[in-house]
């Protein structure tokens, strides 16, 4: 083997070293059963950032007006948490996508009904709410709290 190729492989990670070993992953959401691209598509990690940032920007906007009175503390990003809550629990629990991610084409769903009740809402949201299974993700892309709540985030 050739040194560039064995640093390309470790450089380019685990996946491409075993693509490369003749491995098939397949695409995202292959094993899902949802389509490669499209509507219906697994959504992007971009898309669900993008999501997250217009509807924690707005929480930040109604704790910082309705509720802190303008004045800007500590407090003002508690009480934006609770309102991304209260809002991820009512919108996802009853439409299936919060304002982020309707302006970005996102929905949640859930993987055997197809739409999201309250009490799976409920899960998602809380443990989005504490980041951390946010942040651990599957091959798939999905985060710890879609696998728990068994719902995905696809494009509309």
């Amino acid at each position: 083997m050739d040194n560039r190729q064995a640093i390309g492989s470790w450089l380019s990670g685990p996946r491409a070293a075993m693509e490369d070993a003749g491995a098939d992953f397949g695409y995202r959401g292959e094993q899902l059963g949802l389509p490669e691209t499209g509507p219906n598509s697994l959504a992007r990690p971009g898309r669900r950032l993008g999501a997250l940032a217009v509807d924690w920007g707005l929480c930040v906007l109604i704790a910082y007006g309705l509720i802190t009175d303008g004045y800007s503390s500590p407090a003002t990003s508690n009480w934006a948490l609770l309102v991304f809550l209260v809002m991820s629990l009512l919108t996802v629990g009853t439409i299936g996508f919060t304002p982020g991610k309707r302006l970005f084409g996102i929905r949640v769903l859930s993987l055997e009904t197809g739409t999201v009740n309250p009490a799976r809402a409920a899960l998602r949201t809380v443990l989005l709410c504490l980041a951390v299974p946010a942040l651990i993700w599957d091959r798939d892309g999905r985060g710890l709290h879609d696998k728990l709540a068994r719902t995905v985030e696809v494009r509309i």
